[in-house]
């Protein structure tokens, strides 16, 4: 069972389930979260290999959209960044009783042909027990990992006390190729779904429409301007209220 943070009570309102992408975790979320709880319970979780969740050999998207699955007591609302929006996309298409409405944040259903080892090899080479504060690591981690927003994100997965990082770096790195692909899946989920994206970031192309829509018949599409691949950290109360305002759209409006 993944690691679930939950903001919120029952109402009658689908709940929100939101899966974090590569490296993330369910904290990350906690503000979007917090503030879209205020009409719905939301469900933020660790991936597996991520966070607080189980470590595992298998990093398999199909796996991956089992253990959302197992989280969702009945059909909800999906939203998923990045790796946890391939991890959602194949929940909907293998599980659509169970999303009422899916929102995917900043990818789409293709094999990419970058590689986040770079990222993973400076981690892995960081002696973490020679650190004993953030900012140290920070520094550390600089002439690998220039940027200073990306450097941010990932030691949010550093535990410094325990000397340990908060991520299996190891399975991240052998299932790297699957995690940046696309597996072999057919099916289609007929729901409402919105195709989030940065207007900056490149990760959805508008050549993916004719794959996605094979995918996904009643996808939108929606850009928020200025924002980037992590999106949601860039313009959180722009990404809040695309997502609320979708969510909340009555049937078939």
């Amino acid at each position: 069972m993944l690691n679930v943070i939950t903001h919120g009570s029952p109402t009658d309102r689908p709940p929100l389930l939101i899966a974090h992408g590569l490296f993330g975790s369910a904290r990350n979320w906690g503000v979007i979260a917090k503030r879209l709880s205020d009409s719905r319970q939301v469900q933020a979780v660790d991936m597996r290999n991520h966070g607080e969740s189980f470590r595992d050999p298998s990093h398999s998207y199909p796996a991956l959209a089992d253990d959302l699955a197992g989280v969702l007591d009945g059909p909800g609302d999906v939203l998923g960044h990045s790796m946890g929006g391939k991890a959602a996309m194949v929940l909907a298409l293998r599980r659509p009783d169970l999303v009422r409405r899916l929102v995917v944040a900043d990818i789409a259903p293709v094999g990419y042909g970058h590689t986040q080892m770079p990222l993973i090899d400076a981690m892995r080479g960081l002696d973490l027990s020679q650190i004993t504060s953030r900012g140290q690591a920070d520094a550390a981690l600089a002439d690998a990992i220039p940027e200073q927003g990306v450097r941010a994100f990932l030691l949010q997965s550093l535990d410094v006390a325990g000397r340990t990082w908060r991520l299996n770096l190891d399975v991240l790195a052998s299932e790297m190729s699957g995690i940046i692909g696309w597996p072999e899946i057919t099916g289609r989920y007929e729901g409402e779904t919105l195709f989030l994206t940065g207007a900056d970031s490149d990760y959805v192309q508008r050549e993916h429409r004719e794959r996605i829509r094979s995918y996904f018949p009643a996808a939108r599409f929606a850009k928020i301007p200025g924002a980037g691949h992590w999106l949601h950290a860039e313009k959180p109360r722009e990404f809040e209220a695309a997502v609320r305002a979708f969510l909340d759209r009555p049937e078939g409006g």
